[in-house]
């Protein structure tokens, strides 16, 4: 025996649905294709023109930068001559205060002090530093164009020392060749001595 399936009838709305189904896949089908085609076309169309947008952008930005460079970053020009060089006569000079400072004897310290004072002077006048001697000229440095400058002050202090004690200050060699290498220090950043 054949069990029989009853049929079940939907009606006639069920039967137009299906049929409509049937008979519209295609153009459904067909119509998603070519929205996709179009919305893939779309975006490689907007790809290549943001390429080109990133590219140009990226263009300016470059100078942009490169202006910026040539305004903010202007070179510092130094705040003395630059021709403010090692001579030879400056040379045979701080040779002169070298041998002092060598020296046994305390008066050739307190020499080589005020010699290297001199020195000092001088090499503020060729940086077109003006006054009434060395601490009056120290007075209108910069410190930021003077790197030694305590180093300056500091040794120039001990020369007027020297200068109003005279012999009856008594000093050692060990600080004599200190106060020499501050004034070296200062020497050598304005290449006024070789090092």
């Amino acid at each position: 025996m054949n069990p029989t399936i009853p049929s079940l009838d939907l009606g006639p709305t069920a039967h137009s649905i299906a049929g409509f189904a049937s008979s519209s896949a295609p153009v459904l089908y067909a119509w998603t294709q070519n929205f996709f085609g179009f919305l893939i076309g779309l975006a490689i169309v907007l790809s290549v023109l943001f390429l080109f947008g990133i590219i140009y952008c990226t263009e300016k930005l470059k100078m942009i930068r490169q202006k910026e460079h040539d305004h903010f970053d202007l070179k510092v020009e130094e705040a003395y001559e630059t021709d403010v060089k090692a001579d030879p006569g400056v040379a045979k000079r701080w040779d002169n205060v070298m041998r002092h400072i060598e020296s046994d004897n305390q008066n050739d310290w307190r020499q080589a002090i005020m010699e290297a004072d001199i020195i000092l002077d001088d090499l503020l006048n060729k940086m077109e530093y003006h006054g009434d001697g060395v601490g009056e000229k120290l007075k209108r440095v910069e410190k930021a164009d003077f790197d030694s400058l305590d180093e300056a002050w500091e040794a120039h202090k001990f020369r007027n020392q020297i200068a109003h004690q005279g012999s009856t200050m008594a000093i050692n060699q060990y600080e004599a060749k200190r106060i020499i290498n501050l004034y070296k220090k200062v020497f050598t950043e304005f290449y006024f001595i070789q090092n």
